[in-house]
């Protein structure tokens, strides 16, 4: 399993985590160069969620975070790091509901409905054949 908080304690570039109340809807934001600040009322899949998030807009090199294009690709990221393909196959074969499927993988229901969203061609023929066997 991916562990964002390792990754933003080992990445060298001096990233700094602020915890903070914002007065809108956010709940995480980042410079796209060196702090990232979160709620301080997440909960802890949240805080992972958002803290993974904020760190694809770094990696990406984004620093406007309004450009439609930039989130989508930080979006999809996050869900990749966060999500493992040998998980989510896993968790596929017996998950009832994609919040039980979240929770095992440790994610809020958007990444998994973002790591859905952008599978691979190839990902998406394998889980079709993996729910027809489970189905039967």
């Amino acid at each position: 399993m991916h562990h964002p908080w390792r990754e933003l304690r080992e990445r060298g570039d001096g990233v700094v985590l602020h915890r903070t109340k914002f007065n809108d809807t956010r709940i995480a934001a980042t410079n796209g160069n060196n702090a990232i600040w979160l709620d301080a009322d997440l909960l802890q899949v949240e805080r992972r969620c958002a803290v993974q998030h904020e760190q694809a807009h770094i990696d990406l090199g984004h620093t406007n975070c309004d450009d439609p294009k930039e989130e989508q690709a930080a979006r999809r990221l996050t869900a990749r790091k966060l999500i493992d393909w040998d998980a989510l196959v896993d968790v596929f074969r017996w998950a009832h509901t994609a919040h039980e499927a979240a929770d095992e993988l440790n994610v809020i229901p958007e990444v998994l409905e973002d790591r859905l969203r952008f599978l691979h061609p190839h990902e998406k023929v394998l889980l079709r054949l993996i729910g027809q066997a489970r189905n039967g």
